[in-house]
């Protein structure tokens, strides 16, 4: 019966002393916290082709040169468009750069009657196309962008009689100018961003000669609204942690 005490008095004396090793033990355990991850941020650099579509208003103006001289009215050729768009992108912080070629297929078309002859003088647009840089803030997916280069536009002028309504004469010309524009992108699936874009086309004046009826000299501006849909080759997101 002693011997029995005696060794379960051993067994508690050795449990006590082992008691404060195992706690040191315990104590002396790290555990690493995994890094929280910060939102992922929109990657606006890479290769893009689009599609756009909208309306136009140009707004032209008549003045006769020869044989006579003087106002023959304005008007407004207003209608639709459809095209593509091709650039490149690289993004800087939130800072965004590009370079981008765009080329549509046009319908705007209108007249006026003639302030000095019987006519009445039709102008027509059937394509144009725009050479730009763009310089766009960006807020991870929402970029915001001004743009600004060449344009080129295809035209076609009619004098019609306005007496039997038949085509007096006709040309057409394709002609240089200058645009500025802005626009709105969302970036709303991987690759895939949807925006508004807004651009004027500065074409100035040009003297036009119908053969054996006049010569006027005819400025156009062109004022444009455009939603475009891009796909951008590359990685859409950067993870930042």
């Amino acid at each position: 019966m002693k011997k029995t005490l005696l060794l379960a008095t051993a067994s508690l004396i050795a449990l006590g002393a082992a008691a404060p090793a195992m706690a040191a033990d315990l104590a002396a355990r790290h555990y690493t916290k995994a890094p929280a991850m910060v939102a992922a941020i929109y990657d606006w650099s890479g290769f893009y082709i689009g599609i756009n579509g909208g309306g136009a208003s140009a707004h032209t103006t008549w003045d006769q040169l020869a044989p006579l001289v003087g106002g023959e009215g304005s008007h407004n050729a207003t209608g639709g468009t459809v095209g593509g768009q091709i650039g490149y992108r690289w993004q800087s912080g939130q800072f965004v750069f590009g370079l981008e070629g765009q080329g549509n297929w046009a319908d705007f078309s209108g007249d006026n009657l003639s302030a000095l002859n019987a006519h009445r003088n039709r102008t027509r647009i059937d394509s144009f196309g725009l050479i730009t840089g763009q310089v766009g803030y960006a807020w991870n997916n929402i970029l915001l962008y001004v743009k600004g280069g060449a344009a080129v536009v295809g035209d076609k002028y009619d004098v019609y009689s306005t007496a039997t309504g038949g085509l007096l004469a006709s040309t057409s010309e394709t002609r240089w100018g200058g645009t500025v524009g802005a626009g709105l992108e969302v970036g709303f699936a991987p690759n895939w961003s949807v925006g508004v874009e807004y651009n004027h086309i500065f074409l100035g004046d040009k003297d036009v000669t119908f053969a054996g009826l006049k010569t006027d000299r005819i400025g156009q501006d062109v004022d444009m609204g455009l939603v475009r849909l891009n796909y951008k080759f590359g990685g859409p997101v950067v993870a930042r942690y």
